[in-house]
C-alpha cells in the first residue's frame, strides 16, 4: 500500500497540517525572495529571471508540507520514541532551502558579520539554485525514509502459512 494514502486518508488533520505547512512556507519564502509583498498593498510578482527559483521554492514548499505530515503520522503512532533526529530530513531541508545568503536576510548576515558576513552571502547568492536542488534531493531523502517507515511499521510479519496449509494437505 502507497504510504501517502496511509498517512493521508487516516485524518483529514494530516491533510490540513501538509497544507498549512505548504502555504506557510511558500508565502514565507516568497516573501523573503521579494516575490510578495505586503505593504503597501498586496502585491506578487516574479520577474522573468525569478521563475527558477520561484519553482524551485514552490516545489519544496509542497515536499515540506508532505514530510512534515508524514513524520507527525509516524511520530504519533510509533510506540518507539525517536529522538532529536527524527526531524533531521526536514530540518535540512529546509534550512537548506532557506539559507539566509539566498534571500534578502542575507543583507542582515553581511552588516552583522562583515567580511565573513558577505564572503559567505556571495557565496550563498552565487549557488543559490544549486542549493535548493539539494535541498530538494535532501527532502526527496526525508520522503523515502518517512514512507519506509510507515510502509514497514504496516507490514504484516511473515507467518507460518505455508506452513500450516501442507499440514492440512497432508491430512486431506
Amino acid at each position: 500500500m502507497n504510504s501517502l494514502s496511509i498517512v493521508f486518508s487516516s485524518s483529514k488533520a494530516h491533510v490540513a497540517l501538509a497544507a498549512a505547512v505548504a502555504a506557510g512556507f511558500w508565502v514565507l519564502m516568497a516573501h523573503f525572495d521579494q516575490l510578495l509583498f505586503f505593504s503597501p498593498i498586496l502585491a506578487f510578482d516574479v520577474p522573468p529571471s525569478g521563475w527558477p527559483g520561484f519553482a524551485l521554492s514552490t516545489m519544496t514548499a509542497g515536499m515540506l508540507g508532505v514530510v512534515v505530515s508524514m513524520n507527525v503520522y509516524i511520530f504519533r503512532t510509533s510506540t518507539v520514541r525517536i529522538g532529536t533526529s527524527f526531524f533531521s530530513g526536514s530540518a535540512l531541508g529546509v534550512l537548506s532551502s532557506a539559507c539566509a545568503g539566498c534571500t534578502s536576510a542575507g543583507f542582515f548576515m553581511a552588516t552583522t558579520f562583515g567580511v565573513a558576513g558577505a564572503a559567505a552571502t556571495s557565496i550563498f547568492v552565487q549557488y543559490q539554485l544549486p542549493l535548493r536542488i539539494v535541498s530538494l534531493g535532501l527532502l526527496a531523502w526525508a520522503l523515502y525514509s518517512a514512507h519506509k517507515r510507515v510502509t514497514q511499521s504496516c507490514a504484516l510479519k511473515p507467518n507460518n502459512n505455508n506452513n500450516n496449509n501442507n499440514n492440512m494437505e497432508e491430512r486431506q
